[in-house]
C-alpha cells in the first residue's frame, strides 16, 4: 500500500527527498512558496502546490491532515519552520519530520511536538569525517547522541579471523550485527564465522568505542 507524503520546502534537501520518495513509488505533494520551485517539481511530484506553509487555512485547504507523513524541509527561515510545525500539530498531522538548522532550533521543534528532527548537514559532515579518517569506513549512521551503526570494509587485520578470535565485543564494547558478503547478508553472525576478503562488517556501538576500534584496527 502506497504511503502519502508531503514535503514542504523544495530546496536541495527537500527536493532530494521528493525525488527519492517518488522513485520508491510513493505519493508526494510538494509545497513551496516560490513559483519557480513549484514549476520545477510539477513534473516530478504527484502534486506540486504553491502555498505559504505558515498559513493554517492554506494547509487545511490542501487536506494535509490526511497524509501519512509531512516533512518540513524549509531552509534558512527558522521562524517559518517553527510556525509550520506548530500549524501541522494543530491540524492533527500524524507524523512530522523537520529539518533543524542548529541545536537551539532542534530543542524548540522537539518542545512543540515534532516527531523527528534531522540535521542533514551535520550528519553528512560526520559521515564524511569518518570516511576521511579511515578508508575502510564505508558508511556511518547516527542512532542517537552517543551510539551509531557503521559499515566497515574488512582489512588484512580482520580477514581470516573468526568472530570469536577477534573478540571485538570484549575488547572494544561493540557488536558485529551483520556481514555483507557479495549479494548476501549474514544477520547475527556466529562466533565461528570467519571474516573473508571483501566482507563488509556492520557494527553497532557507542561512538567512543567505535572510534577506538577505528583508530586501533582500521587505520
Amino acid at each position: 500500500m502506497k504511503k502519502e507524503f508531503v514535503v514542504i520546502g523544495l530546496g536541495r534537501f527537500g527536493g532530494s527527498i521528493v525525488r527519492e520518495l517518488v522513485e520508491q513509488g510513493m505519493e508526494v505533494m510538494a509545497i513551496d512558496k516560490f513559483e519557480d520551485k513549484v514549476d520545477e517539481f510539477s513534473q516530478i511530484a504527484t502534486h506540486a502546490v504553491m502555498a505559504d506553509s505558515t498559513d493554517e487555512a492554506a494547509l487545511r485547504s490542501l487536506g494535509i491532515r490526511n497524509f501519512d507523513h509531512v516533512i518540513v524541509a524549509i531552509g534558512d527561515d527558522i521562524q517559518a519552520s517553527i510556525l509550520t510545525t506548530l500549524m501541522l500539530k494543530e491540524i492533527g498531522v500524524k507524523k512530522i519530520t523537520v529539518k533543524a538548522q542548529n541545536d537551539y532550533h532542534e530543542k524548540v521543534l522537539e518542545r512543540i511536538g515534532a516527531d523527528k528532527v534531522v540535521h542533514p548537514e551535520r550528519d553528512m559532515g560526520k559521515r564524511i569525517a569518518h570516511n576521511i579518517v579511515s578508508n575502510n569506513v564505508l558508511d556511518y549512521l547516527e542512532l542517537s547522541d552517543e551510539h551509531s551503526i557503521v559499515e566497515i570494509a574488512a582489512n588484512s587485520l580482520l580477514i581470516g579471523n573468526s568472530i570469536i578470535e577477534l573478540d571485538i565485543r570484549a575488547k572494544y564494547g561493540i557488536n558485529i550485527v551483520a556481514i555483507k558478503r557479495g549479494d548476501d547478508i549474514i544477520v547475527s553472525p556466529q562466533a565461528n564465522d570467519v571474516i573473508q576478503k571483501g566482507d563488509i562488517l556492520i557494527v553497532i556501538g557507542a561512538d567512543n568505542d567505535i572510534n577506538r576500534f577505528e583508530k586501533r584496527v582500521m587505520q
